[in-house]
């Protein structure tokens, strides 16, 4: 299914340029911790924690792509990576560069463990996470987590943790 959130446009206004991003995420919950990561303030969600992963490069598998990103973004090693499901939101919004934009986001969402269990560590530093953390279960209604991160929570938490 696929969300639709517009900003209102009014007559004469710029058309929106169609933009599509594709993403791969993981779910990964050990000890009713889950890790996430923190969006930096170089994003349009500063300060909303999110599953760890990001888009696609262009030849990439989805696969490869959220191993690379939970490394990037935490520095764990995922294992037992195996395919949860797969979403769409569709908006239209201003980039980051201020660019009219119908956005499209395909969210490819695995769930996984990990080869150990570390302190998260953001290797990708300036980049789009500004800090990574294991968050205990109980914990999750205090923070601010994106709309998108809340519903996979929600659909997939209950399948992994007993």
């Amino acid at each position: 299914m696929v969300e639709r959130r517009d900003v209102a446009a009014q007559p004469g206004d710029e058309q929106p340029v169609p933009a599509l991003r594709v993403a791969a995420y993981a779910v990964v919950a050990v000890d009713g911790r889950v890790l996430l990561t923190q969006m930096s303030d170089s994003t349009p969600i500063s300060g909303q924690w999110v599953l760890p992963g990001g888009g696609l490069d262009h030849g990439e598998a989805p696969i490869d792509a959220v191993v690379r990103e939970v490394h990037e973004e935490t520095g764990h090693v995922l294992r037992g990576v195996r395919l949860a499901d797969v979403g769409s939101d569709r908006f239209t919004a201003r980039s980051p560069r201020g660019r009219l934009e119908d956005f499209q986001s395909i969210q490819v969402v695995y769930t996984a463990g990990v080869e150990k269990v570390l302190e998260p560590v953001v290797l990708d530093v300036g980049g789009s996470t500004s800090q990574a953390a294991w968050v205990a279960l109980a914990d999750l209604p205090q923070l601010v987590i994106s709309e998108a991160t809340g519903r996979w929570l929600d659909q997939l938490l209950p399948t992994l943790v007993e």
